[in-house]
């Protein structure tokens, strides 16, 4: 199966802090692959780097065959990030948002407000199109910042923590949005806290600790890391097996 995304000794660090420690990732074509860690365990430092919002101290990033650092404008236009933070802003309508973000990767005309369009069908939004975000429900601001990321249709989708704060009929729908893409030819990379999002809808998952993943495999194979007979334990229960129930306070 083509690999669509790979890391080589990716490494990030802040002065004499390591955030991010000689990280070997790879992701093939097609996968839902979800990262869980806990706070400061590098994830979202790890996303960014992905995305070209920052440079790795060393190491290297393949997407889609090319390195990022001597392809970053055609690998970029492939890639749609949903950050965890909202990117909206709320004194424009939802289409102009859209419009916003679509208009970056150089669509135009009747391509741009088709692009537009369908996004926001996507994401349930069109009978909202004229309705400024600042009025909107935090689902549906996080609804409209999905349509923000994928009108240019990207190859791979990064979602940072997309359903946190939501009711559960938005992450409901987000969730299955998220399936229907994968199913579309999207490979998905997912990160997320909510250990039942991940179970669900990831095809595999790493656990990332200190800068490095410490497990990989689909949720059954992570099971069987801490115990025989998988129906009694949760995934849950694995990751604080694995990475301690200390608090971290970052």
């Amino acid at each position: 199966m083509e690999t669509i995304l790979k890391t080589k000794d990716l490494t990030k660090k802040y002065g004499n802090k390591t955030v991010v420690d000689n990280l070997n990732i790879e992701i093939k074509k097609g996968e839902i692959f979800g990262l869980l860690g806990p706070n400061g365990a590098g994830k979202s430092t790890t996303m960014n780097m992905i995305c070209d919002v920052i440079k790795p101290t060393l190491g290297s990033i393949e997407i889609m065959g090319n390195e990022l650092k001597k392809d970053r404008k055609n690998i970029l236009s492939k890639i749609g990030y949903i950050p965890q933070e909202l990117a909206i802003h709320g004194n424009l309508k939802a289409w102009e948002n859209v419009e916003l973000f679509t208009s970056l990767y150089g669509i135009k005309g009747k391509e741009l407000k088709s692009a537009i369009d369908e996004a926001l069908e996507y994401v349930g939004l069109s009978e909202r199109k004229n309705d400024y975000s600042r009025n909107f429900s935090g689902g549906m601001n996080r609804r409209l910042n999905i349509a923000c990321a994928i009108g240019h249709h990207p190859e791979l989708l990064i979602f940072d923590e997309p359903t946190v704060g939501i009711d559960p009929q938005s992450r409901n729908f987000i969730l299955n949005k998220i399936k229907e893409s994968n199913k579309n030819g999207a490979t998905v990379i997912y990160t997320s806290h909510y250990m039942e999002e991940v179970e669900a809808i990831c095809t595999r998952i790493a656990i990332m600790d200190n800068g490095n993943i410490i497990a990989c495999g689909t949720s059954e194979e992570l099971k069987k890391l801490v115990v025989d007979d998988t129906e009694k334990i949760t995934l849950e229960e694995v990751f604080l097996t694995l990475t301690g129930k200390k608090l971290r306070d970052y």
